[in-house]
């Protein structure tokens, strides 16, 4: 049905559509502008797949440094349906962590990427999830990154590169017809030059790319007390978490994963992983508080306290180790805070919404960027040194914030994240490695004009870098009275030349530059206004657990049915005593009778998308679903169940005319979700799980 590809690196193809300008390594600038639907609609009128000149499948798209040496021989490029006889882009029923890491030292790319799979609606932002290898199938991708300011389109053919046995050399799927990861990773690749671009870099840059959110970056070992708090925010909010663990070099260095970088305790050094949940267990020596991580190779564990061989485990209640364990070498594994406090240099939380270290209540946030330059000789002034330094020339931005309740008068403390950006120096990303940058803010009494040296020697800021850091971007939240401050951004020694961005967030400001030269230095201005969908949440978690510190089903019977289910309009539904004693003996995974508020937020977060999914298949909006609602309900959710089996689901939690309520779908949901995790940590095939006794009693099937 569509013509093959060429089958090794140099062989033509006939009557192929070329579309794109030179490559990078031949002086481009920037990316090519390619239009995606004017290009795949061309090609299928051609009746040919595409193929892009401006990353050809060859040697100069994978670079021309050290990651050649690691390529195995006879490298072919090849498509995907040349690969397998049926590739799927992407498959919502795989499980979320399924990349594991080739022969590029990327590995802060796929620990920031394994964050993404963990939000569907951020993930299909930057991958248009209805591609594919068949309906109008011509070799054609699309992707998209937040490229400094605005999101950007990167298209790409899909050749990519294989060894002699048809295996792909760089990311690919536990599920090997599956091949998004693959695709991703070279329009990443593309974005940033060539495959060898991608050898060294940090998560918080890849998550910047894949968000637009600002990172904030924390060292566990200087962490403040309340680690756990913020831990806690940010696992049940709208933010990507990743970490680094102790090494002499940056995450993603040249050394591979056959190299010696395995410690005895199982960690790898140097390198990034994916925080993917956190958790407070009750053992008998009293509460434990675990984190989750996973590494990109998908293998290779840590090998201390709570590591899937370890003793620990039979600490808990049966029922809590069943959902919690999973004994496969898959790269997934817990441990204590307290060891991830020790073992790991960096964490790193990336931010979708301004609000997670603060507890701000109210409804939206304001968003202001601006583009600028550091020129030599002119902007280019460098950081405070001596009295009678360059300092001065630097680009200065005038910021006023207020209170949002109370008015400009207000001295209440305003909550502000200022988030300073550079652009890359080069078309390749590591070409030239990035400056270190940092900003400093003065209180500002003046009226507007760019303020003269004098100033800056009279005037000591209130806040400065405490050291400047040769990142992608630095960021710092602060919370200041109300009143107008300078902003001014540096790089560390003056007459070092970049372009940069810099974003201010608070609830209300007015954010500008003054006295800019336009001819020496460009400025753009970009304003928005954010809503954080989940602003109110942790003020009502809060007020409810002092009121109620472990909650029992008679408490939680009167807090469910006291919530307005905006969703389900006049539908609103009533949970009895008995379901919301059902809804207990899920979530109780210690056997104390109550849920904590850590069980809560999960209970919680999985309302929500019961809520939505209910919802969006409740047609007549009458509150039930019938058979075929109800299974279409379940896929959306990620439940695949046969026509048989929804029968008998119906039965057990619908009503007698087999349709089921918002209650019993509740019920229906977290029943299935709890039996899926115990079924993938107990299985030792996939197949099938055998059970002991006292086991048994404690699963999802006792």
């Amino acid at each position: 049905p569509y013509p093959h590809s060429a089958m090794s690196l140099c062989l033509p193809f006939p009557g192929r559509w070329k579309m794109g300008q030179k490559n990078s390594l031949g002086g481009s600038s920037q990316l090519p502008k390619q239009d995606y639907e004017a290009l795949r609609e061309r090609c299928l009128m051609e009746g040919c797949l595409f193929e892009d000149d401006s990353f050809p499948a060859s040697l100069c798209s994978v670079g021309s440094g050290p990651l050649l040496r690691k390529l195995p021989p006879g490298l072919q490029w090849r498509r995907p349906p040349e690969l397998h006889r049926n590739p799927q882009f992407y498959s919502p029923n795989a499980k979320r962590l399924d990349l594991c890491q080739g022969v590029v030292g990327d590995c802060w790319f796929l620990a920031a990427l394994q964050a993404l799979t963990l939000h569907q609606d951020i993930l299909s932002r930057v991958v248009p999830l209805n591609q594919n290898f068949t309906e109008k199938y011509a070799g054609i991708f699309q992707f998209w990154f937040w490229h400094f300011g605005k999101w950007v389109p990167v298209v790409i053919d899909d050749r990519l590169p294989v060894n002699t046995a048809g295996q792909l050399v760089f990311v690919s799927s536990t599920y090997k017809n599956l091949f998004w990861g693959a695709l991703l990773e070279k329009a990443y690749a593309k974005l940033s030059g060539s495959y060898e671009d991608l050898q060294r870099g940090q998560v918080s840059e890849a998550l910047v790319d894949f968000t637009g959110g600002v990172t904030i970056t924390i060292k566990p070992a200087e962490a403040p007390g309340n680690l756990w708090d913020i831990l806690t925010r940010a696992t049940y909010s709208r933010t990507l978490i990743g970490c680094q663990t102790h090494s002499g070099v940056r995450a993603g260095s040249l050394l591979s994963p056959q190299k010696e970088r395995v410690l005895e305790n199982g960690l790898v050094g140097g390198h990034a992983y994916t925080l993917t949940g956190i958790r407070k267990v009750t053992c008998k020596l009293g509460p434990e508080y675990l984190v989750k991580l996973r590494n990109p190779w998908g293998k290779v564990e840590w090998k201390g306290d709570w590591s899937d061989s370890s003793s620990t485990w039979e600490l808990l209640s049966p029922k809590e180790k069943i959902l919690l364990l999973r004994k496969s070498d898959d790269g997934e594994f817990w441990m204590t805070l307290k060891d991830f406090k020790i073992h790991f240099m960096l964490l790193v939380i990336c931010k979708l919404t301004p609000r997670l270290l603060s507890q701000d209540v109210g409804q939206k946030w304001a968003y202001t960027m601006w583009e600028g330059r550091w020129e030599k000789g002119i902007t280019a002034g460098g950081p405070m040194k001596a009295p009678r330094d360059t300092f001065w020339k630097n680009p200065q931005f005038l910021l006023s914030v207020w209170s949002p309740q109370e008015g400009r008068r207000s001295r209440m403390l305003c909550s502000v994240l200022v988030s300073l950006l550079q652009k890359p120096r080069h078309r390749h990303r590591n070409w030239k490695p990035h400056l270190a940058i940092g900003f400093y803010l003065f209180r500002y009494y003046g009226d507007q004009r760019r303020l003269p040296p004098e100033f800056f020697w009279k005037n000591a800021p209130i806040r400065w870098p405490e050291a400047f850091l040769t990142e992608k971007e630095v960021s710092q939240e602060l919370q200041l009275e109300p009143g107008t401050y300078l902003i001014v951004p540096c790089t560390s020694k003056a007459g070092q030349e970049a372009e940069f961005v810099l974003r201010v967030f608070s609830r209300n400001h007015i954010f500008h530059e003054i006295g800019c030269n336009s001819s020496a230095v460009f400025s753009k201005v970009h304003r928005h206004e954010i809503v954080d969908e989940n602003e109110g949440q942790d003020e009502f978690f809060t007020k409810l657990f002092e009121k109620y510190p472990e909650i029992n089903a008679v408490q939680l019977q009167k807090i469910l049915n006291h919530m307005t289910w905006s969703s389900l309009g006049s539908a609103q539904p009533f949970f009895s005593l008995d379901a919301c004693q059902g809804i207990l003996a899920l979530l109780d995974l210690n056997a104390t009778g109550t849920v904590s508020i850590q069980e809560f937020r999960d209970l919680w977060k999985q309302l929500m998308l019961c809520q939505e999914v209910f919802h969006k298949h409740d047609s007549s909006r009458l509150g039930y679903l019938n058979r075929m609602q109800l299974q279409a309900a379940l896929g959306d959710a990620g439940i695949m169940l046969s026509d048989d089996v929804c029968q008998l689901m119906l039965f057990r939690y619908g009503g007698p005319n087999l349709q089921m309520d918002f209650v019993g779908f509740v019920h229906l949901m977290l029943r299935a979700e709890n039996m899926e995790d115990a079924f993938k940590n107990l299985t030792q095939d996939g197949k099938g799980i055998y059970l002991r006794k006292p086991e048994v009693r404690a699963s999802p099937w006792g």
